[in-house]
């Protein structure tokens, strides 16, 4: 049985104010061409279908392209929610599309009862484990301990392997939505779903299946041989822009797993942080061949620029976001404060002040002569009033 593990599709993200809806539907209607090149029998989704409980109605054609689209190109489809998903309205249509060979799996009271996929070799049991939020499912399971999310998959688990005791030699594939030891998130982009490190689930939780399909961090990652993240589809943030796109092929053989190889998906806009002053990024003809990509722009002017988006714009139309990152300042061992201190004149107040928020260059000669004569001005005022 060939497999192919995506997750974190998050349909309906914005991208530093931009739809990604189009992006989106570019990257999965590839990955039905691949699923079709491929022979893929299962394709499976670790959670994060929507990236928001109440998907916009634009949302909903993306999905069902999609999944219109692996059905036609001859496989069986298995979903579970993510932390970002409503189980209850991703689940909504799931006895309906069951009949359709699209398995969409959100009940945490089903966690012990698989999917059964036949291939040449026999049955293969797969076990979507929803996101389970501990503070909800706890009544699923009284007398039970679940106060984090580590105990809810523990428990998650042990109803998989005892399926799978009662099913010896049978092929099996888990699928879960969780933060697990030995993976790193990327700041600013997965939420949250731990605390403190308490609800870290550990590796061993995931024995018995002979694969295990993760989702939740956004950059593939191989904890071991059989647990694995894909990671996301597109980038989300320029934090994730060295991480690879695309998903896992999944080998079974007759005796389990029998090879994983990655395959990577195209990029419909790539992105680049670009370092420098704005003069350097609007002037250098290398920053050229970046026109067309998203932008991060960090800017090292030690006087923060004016007006610095609209120039950046006009010559990188994608330009997001940008960063000021002045050079270090110079040092004379004297803390702002004490420099404010010694201040012996308001002139001297005032120079002391810019010399602290733009690296160590106080007054420019132009600054010194217009800020002299308003502190002028306003002396000569105090004394007529």
């Amino acid at each position: 049985m060939r497999i192919l593990h995506t997750s974190d599709w998050h349909i309906g993200r914005t991208f530093h104010g931009h739809s990604t809806l189009d992006a989106l539907a570019e990257v999965l209607g590839a990955l039905v061409e691949e699923v079709r090149a491929r022979a893929i029998d299962v394709v499976v989704v670790a959670g994060d279908v929507f990236d928001s409980a109440t998907p916009s109605a634009a949302c909903y054609p993306v999905l069902s392209a999609a999944l219109s689209g692996l059905r036609a190109a001859g496989a069986r489809v298995v979903i579970t929610s993510g932390n970002h998903d409503s189980a209850a309205r991703l689940g909504f249509m799931a006895e309906f599309t069951r009949d359709a060979g699209i398995h969409i799996l959100t009940d945490p009271a089903a966690v012990g009862a698989p999917v059964v996929i036949d291939d040449e070799h026999g049955p293969v049991l797969f076990y979507g484990i929803p996101y389970l939020e501990p503070s909800i499912v706890r009544a699923q399971w009284p007398g039970v301990a679940m106060r984090t999310q580590a105990q809810a998959l523990e428990h998650a688990m042990s109803l998989v392997r005892g399926d799978l005791a009662a099913r010896p030699a049978v092929r099996s594939v888990a699928v879960s939505h969780c933060f697990a030891a030995g993976t790193a998130p990327s700041p600013g982009v997965e939420r949250d779903i731990q605390s403190g490190g308490i609800d870290v689930v550990p590796l061993s939780t995931f024995d018995g299946p002979d694969y295990v399909a993760l989702g939740h961090i956004h950059g593939r990652a191989v904890l071991s041989e059989r647990i694995r993240y894909c990671g996301a589809p597109l980038f989300f943030s320029f934090s994730e822009q060295h991480k690879a796109r695309g998903a896992w092929i999944v080998e079974l053989d007759a005796a389990g797993l029998a090879s994983v190889e990655w395959m990577a998906l195209p990029v419909p806009r790539a992105l680049v942080t670009l370092t420098g002053t704005l003069d350097e990024l609007l002037e250098r003809e290398e920053y050229e061949r970046h026109t067309g990509e998203w932008v991060c722009a960090v800017l090292t002017d030690a006087v923060p620029p004016i007006d610095p988006m609209r120039k950046l714009q006009a010559r990188f139309p994608w330009c997001a976001t940008l960063m000021l990152k002045p050079p270090a300042r110079e040092s004379d061992g004297r803390d702002y404060g004490q420099r404010v201190r010694a201040a012996a004149s308001d002139l001297e107040l005032v120079d002391a002040f810019l010399g602290h928020v733009r690296a160590g260059t106080g007054l420019s000669d132009a600054e010194r002569d217009l800020i002299g004569d308003v502190l002028d001005a306003h002396a000569s005022a105090e004394v007529l009033a």
